[in-house]
């Protein structure tokens, strides 16, 4: 099973930062897709701004959604910010 979409946002360059259920965070450059059947509508740039998110995946207001299984799948996962050490106490 994949991780649900918590958050999707429109980028410069039809690029899409999404953030998932178990913390993990990608980028999903949907250009290579611009050209191919109803994908076509979001090289307008008010319509890909327009992303939200439904039913744990990424939708358009125009009737485009993806596969949440896709999205995990094509993201340009950000590594994960290391903690900070916890300092030892001294005795």
């Amino acid at each position: 099973m994949y991780p649900a979409i918590k958050q999707a946002i429109a980028k410069e360059d039809y690029c899409l930062s999404v953030e998932f259920d178990n913390g993990e965070r990608g980028i999903l450059d949907m250009k290579p897709y611009l050209e191919f059947g109803i994908f076509q509508k979001l090289k307008d740039k008010n319509v890909f701004q327009r992303v939200k998110v439904a039913f744990d995946t990424i939708e358009w207001d125009c009737g485009i959604d993806l596969d949440p299984e896709f999205v995990y799948e094509k993201c340009r996962k950000e590594q994960k910010a290391a903690l900070p050490e916890t300092p030892t106490a001294r005795r």
